[in-house]
């Protein structure tokens, strides 16, 4: 990603808690259908957040290791852990450059983070991090701008305040994710999609903007507030209701490391 925009999440660590749709999970169930099996195996998510994906993956009996630079975020990702019952192992690290050990983890996974990375060193790390035969995801949860809806008007109020944010309109497809695993060596590489609506309440969207990298990730706190003001007053305004359902897309991409490392091969001939 350029260097001009460089948004801190830690900074919006209580929006992004309360308010950012978590992963639905039905990924796990897609990815498993994939060949991905979680159960009683080693796990790692990268650029974890507060937990959303790592948590799916441990509720499915898989043994986790989430990283993530944010230590605001991993705080509370620890609360969530609580709440729903599980243990999760964190710590403050970077996708290109963990500090784990070599060969081990069955699955590493990115959720909604991927195009934050270092795509060539992100990929070379995630393979040393894989055992033979395991499989990197990455995957997204995107909502979708459509004419005239709701996304689409947001979208716009967040260019407004901050030109520097140029993610919007985006489809949720990530062709360009297959290139960098392909790059690095992976193979087998497949993809799934599905669409859903997420319900939130006029003020839960406002939570949930105000926790994006546009806003409140970016921008100073005095712009945040203007920024909730005018998004609250369109949603009354251009979209009465008690309820706003936001269109989204998971989509995500499956490869594998070969089973028999043929660079390792090689240099023993």
């Amino acid at each position: 990603m350029s260097t001009e925009f460089n948004p801190d999440f830690g900074l919006t660590a209580k929006d992004y808690t309360q308010h950012r749709a978590g992963f639905p999970p039905q990924v796990v169930q897609r990815l498993t259908q994939l060949g991905v099996e979680t159960e009683g195996r080693d796990v790692l998510d990268l650029g974890t957040g507060t937990g959303s994906l790592a948590r799916l993956f441990a509720q499915a009996g898989a043994r986790v290791t989430g990283i993530d630079p944010a230590a605001p975020l991993l705080e509370q990702a620890r609360e969530l852990d609580r709440a729903a019952g599980v243990e999760i192992t964190y710590a403050v690290a970077t996708a290109e450059a963990t500090g784990l050990p070599d060969a081990s983890f069955d699955v590493v996974a990115a959720g909604q983070c991927w195009h934050w990375f270092d795509a060539p060193k992100a990929a070379a790390e995630v393979w040393r991090l894989l055992r033979p035969g395991g499989h990197a995801v990455i995957t997204h949860f995107d909502w979708l701008p459509l004419p005239g809806n709701v996304v689409a008007e947001t979208e716009q109020l967040i260019t407004t305040y901050n030109p520097a944010w140029s993610m919007g309109g985006g489809t949720g497809l990530y062709p360009r994710w297959l290139t960098d695993l392909a790059t690095a060596g992976f193979g087998s590489i497949e993809t799934f999609s599905f669409d859903l609506d997420v319900p939130y309440t006029p003020e839960a969207w406002t939570g949930r903007i105000r926790a994006s990298a546009g806003v409140g990730a970016s921008l100073p706190q005095e712009e945040v507030d203007k920024f909730s003001t005018e998004l609250s007053a369109i949603l009354r305004d251009r979209f009465p209701g008690d309820v706003l359902r936001i269109p989204h897309r998971t989509w995500a991409v499956v490869a594998d490391k070969p089973a028999v490392d043929k660079t390792a091969v090689d240099r023993n001939r």
